[in-house]
């Protein structure tokens, strides 16, 4: 019985040889466009879905207004936490006559929202920037409601007051409008 001696076999190294991986990638079904347009690099991406189309489109500015809204909430807080009744006649113009336990404990709630404004900064999640926005709206809102019901109560009408409403109504309507926009879906291209 006569053995025949096999030569050695060659192995084929896949990895450098290019047409041997387009290939593989064909029968797998990754490298090429899908019906989207979107081109995978593996059969784990194909599945899972691309993460940037869950991307957020950002309005112009929405994070600096974001990082405004977090700085004024904390110099606010810190103000009225500090420096109460200042603060209180900076705003109404008269003395305050009770104890200043309300004036700090709006700021010790202006110091919460702050919390929520700088954590809405560092976030890429479309919800969690939404409910920064819609707290911060809210806020506004209510004090503006807040401010009126108390200077209507004391009667008089400082300079220092419509200010204070005014960029109220104005920090309102341009949180409002980054609250739409960004809830807004998307146009396809």
């Amino acid at each position: 019985m006569s053995s025949k001696s096999h030569p050695p076999l060659m192995k084929k190294h896949s990895q450098t040889d290019l047409i041997s991986r387009l290939k593989s990638r064909k029968i797998l079904g990754v490298g090429g466009e899908d019906d989207d347009g979107e081109v995978h690099r593996s059969k784990i991406s194909q599945m899972l879905g691309n993460e940037l189309k869950f991307a957020v489109r950002e309005p112009i500015g929405l994070r600096v207004w974001i990082l405004v809204s977090a700085v004024g909430f904390t110099l606010m807080a810190i103000t009225a936490l500090v420096f109460p009744n200042q603060l209180y006649e900076l705003v109404f113009e008269e003395e305050l006559s009770t104890t200043s336990i309300s004036v700090r404990l709006y700021g010790a709630a202006l110091l919460s929202l702050a919390l929520i404004m700088w954590n809405g900064l560092y976030t890429a999640e479309k919800v969690i920037i939404q409910w920064t926005l819609l707290s911060e709206a809210c806020y506004f809102a209510v004090q503006f409601l807040v401010t009126c019901v108390t200077l209507m109560e004391i009667g008089i009408l400082p300079n220092a007051a419509m200010l204070l409403l005014l960029s109220r109504v104005l920090f309102f309507v341009v949180t409002v409008a980054y609250y739409y926009h960004l809830g807004r879906k998307p146009k396809k291209i």
